[in-house]
């Protein structure tokens, strides 16, 4: 295991193991993409010397195809999603694909990315098909990072000479949004867990209705200590609903959740692991002894 695959397994542990290598849009398949190919997207908004620094920080071979992406692009995807002010003017975000063996999955790693989670942009690369790469999304400063997964999709294209249907980018780019916003009302990892619970459960017995599917939803949000709003519970309605329209293969849910848990689990189980749970458990006994240290001069001072 590389160090970057152990950077990327930590950040995944921290936040609550959520898994969210789960399903595969089986009509685009990368099937001309070769292990170790490498492509950057590059904001059209850089300048020279931000295309550089970038550059710089990705360790990009200088053998690596790039390609541009443009706020107009931005815009086509998101626009009705996001307000116009939020997508901006300008197209910053960056990020570099270095495309996996077969069934690796995907190993997201970000950098100056305000908005959108590592989590997030798994999910949504998912939904549109993207598989098997290790994906680093980074911009010069923090930026919302709404421009990197038009980016990263434009970028799996060209690898697999094929086309991704708009209709797909655009629930990907939605999905992506989606769950940022619930990630502002009841935190990002509640967000993306109740986002791959739901499709957990969709992979192993799909709902018909728009009743089931608001039954699931609620059931899952209250298993997870969720609350959720009317508008937020039909705005997940109407997203699932795209999903099931775009004819996803959710037979292979439960093998995308289980390559995740085994990469997991080897890190657990290896030298590295075990010494990132110590350190975790070092740091939480040292805050313990803090707050200890503090009451006890607390009421010291009051006696």
């Amino acid at each position: 295991m590389d160090k970057k695959e152990v950077i990327v397994l930590k950040r995944t542990i921290v936040g609550l193991l959520l898994t969210s290598l789960l399903f595969t849009y089986p009509a685009i398949a990368a099937a001309d993409a070769v292990e170790g190919d490498v492509i950057i997207t590059l904001g059209e908004n850089l300048t020279e010397q931000q295309k550089q620094q970038v550059l710089n920080e990705m360790n990009a071979p200088e053998n690596a195809q790039t390609i541009t992406v443009s706020n107009a692009e931005e815009h086509k995807y998101l626009g009705g999603v996001i307000p116009k002010a939020q997508i901006g003017t300008k197209a910053i975000s960056s990020s570099m694909i270095t495309i996996g063996a077969k069934g690796s999955g995907l190993d997201v790693e970000t950098n100056n990315i305000t908005w959108v989670t590592e989590e997030m942009y798994t999910n949504a690369l998912i939904t549109a098909g993207v598989k098997d790469a290790k994906i680093y999304i980074t911009a010069p400063f923090p930026v919302s990072g709404t421009a990197a997964l038009t980016g990263l999709m434009k970028a799996y294209e060209v690898s697999s000479d094929q086309v991704i249907p708009d209709e797909v980018k655009k629930v990907a780019n939605e999905e992506m949004v989606k769950t940022a916003k619930l990630g502002e009302s009841i935190g990002n990892d509640k967000a993306v867990a109740l986002l791959t619970r739901i499709k957990e459960e969709i992979a192993k017995n799909p709902p018909t209705t728009d009743a089931d599917l608001r039954a699931l939803i609620e059931r899952i949000a209250k298993e997870l200590g969720i609350t959720l709003t009317e508008e937020e519970i039909n705005s997940l309605i109407s997203l699932f609903n795209k999903m099931k329209n775009l004819n996803i293969d959710w037979n292979q849910v439960n093998d995308q959740l289980s390559k995740a848990k085994d990469k997991i689990s080897t890190f657990l189980q290896s030298e590295e692991g075990k010494t990132f749970i110590q350190n975790i458990i070092d740091i939480l006994r040292e805050i313990w002894n803090a707050i200890k240290a503090a009451l006890t001069s607390e009421n010291q001072q009051n006696q």
